[in-house]
């Protein structure tokens, strides 16, 4: 039961991570970068500006160069050298903020692609998915119990001290076999124990008590696996027709119809390929817990059966010596 409750303690913190990231609405966009204005800064000495913008810097004039043709007079050359000390353009001093901006803004957490396409169709699932949620992590929690078990008991098994318990038998040595068989974790052993200890009162009811018990335990949460099997699928049947009936209610209204329909179908199917999916998770182990438990049950009856026809063969072996050894004085007594 502690190990049962420890893997049902992880297995829920497990899944609070999953919970969190379900709620948890995705990060807003962030917002466009707004574009840098450069204020207007009044001309240096000697440079002209041009009459159409007001606080634009121009090139500064030369004697015997004629203005730019920006400035609106003919005759002068397309480009011209940058003075020295000559101001920016605020055209160009946005762009090149603009520019800059996105690339200091703060780079946002991406999440894996598994565990979006994990979100998105639990989401998709509709509320259906919770209950399948619980039973799956039930499931989880009681598979690793169960195999946890069996594999300390497999740790657990002694077939050589069940050969001296049976071999001390043999010879009569009922207490030594007794010694042996005591504070072993074997559950053939255990039972062996149980049945010499009261062989004097009832052997085989002894024998079948210890041997209940031991099944028992083997078996734990069987019943719990075996619900499971057959709960997932009718949660998952239990999805699909409710996904069927919000598909249909929106059959009416055309500019939804499409869409709506095609994310009840959606619901459907996921709630139906969760349901199943634990369904054949669960069913594999169940069958071969049970197969464990009826060889462990074999392995009991084989050995209560060896055990009570070893003690009765040295009962009457005992009864017989005892006979030998009183028939020729009765004889002689008689004869005389």
């Amino acid at each position: 039961m502690k190990t049962f409750l420890t893997v049902s303690v992880f297995a829920a913190v497990a899944a609070i991570p999953f919970y969190a990231a379900a709620q948890t609405p995705p990060p807003p966009p962030p917002p466009p970068p707004a574009a840098a204005t450069t204020p207007a800064l009044p001309p240096p000495p000697g440079v002209a500006t041009s009459p159409g913008s007001p606080g634009a810097l121009a090139s500064p004039a030369a004697p015997g160069v004629m203005p730019s043709p920006a400035l609106g007079v003919p005759g002068a050359p397309a480009t011209s050298p940058a003075a020295p000390g000559a101001m920016p353009s605020p055209v160009v001093s946005a762009t090149l903020s603009a520019a800059a901006s996105p690339a200091a803004a703060p780079a946002q957490p991406v999440k894996s692609g598994w565990t979006n396409f994990l979100i998105d169709n639990f989401q998709k699932g509709g509320p259906i998915m919770w209950p399948i949620l619980i039973v799956s992590i039930i499931a989880v929690a009681v598979v690793l119990e169960r195999a946890f078990w069996w594999i300390g008991r497999w740790m657990r098994r002694d077939p050589k001290r069940i050969e001296k318990v049976f071999t001390a038998i043999e010879t009569g040595d009922v207490t030594e076999a007794s010694r042996l068989s005591r504070g072993s974790r074997d559950p053939v052993l255990r039972m062996m124990w149980n049945g010499l200890n009261h062989q004097h009162a009832s052997l085989q009811g002894a024998l079948q008590v210890a041997a209940g018990i031991e099944i028992k335990r083997a078996g734990r949460f069987l019943v719990v696996m075996d619900t499971l099997v057959t709960l997932a699928p009718l949660l998952g049947l239990l999805g699909t027709i409710t996904g069927l009936i919000r598909s249909f209610s929106f059959l009416g209204n055309e500019e939804l119809a499409v869409q709506a329909v095609t994310g009840g179908i959606a619901e459907a199917l996921i709630a139906t390929a969760c349901g199943l999916g634990i369904a054949i998770f669960s069913l594999i182990p169940f069958n071969f817990f049970t197969s464990r438990v009826s060889n462990l049950e074999f392995e009991l009856q084989t050995a209560a059966t060896n055990l009570e026809v070893m003690l009765e063969a040295q009962t009457k072996a005992r009864e017989v010596g005892i006979g030998e050894t009183t028939t020729p004085s009765s004889a002689t007594r008689s004869s005389i």
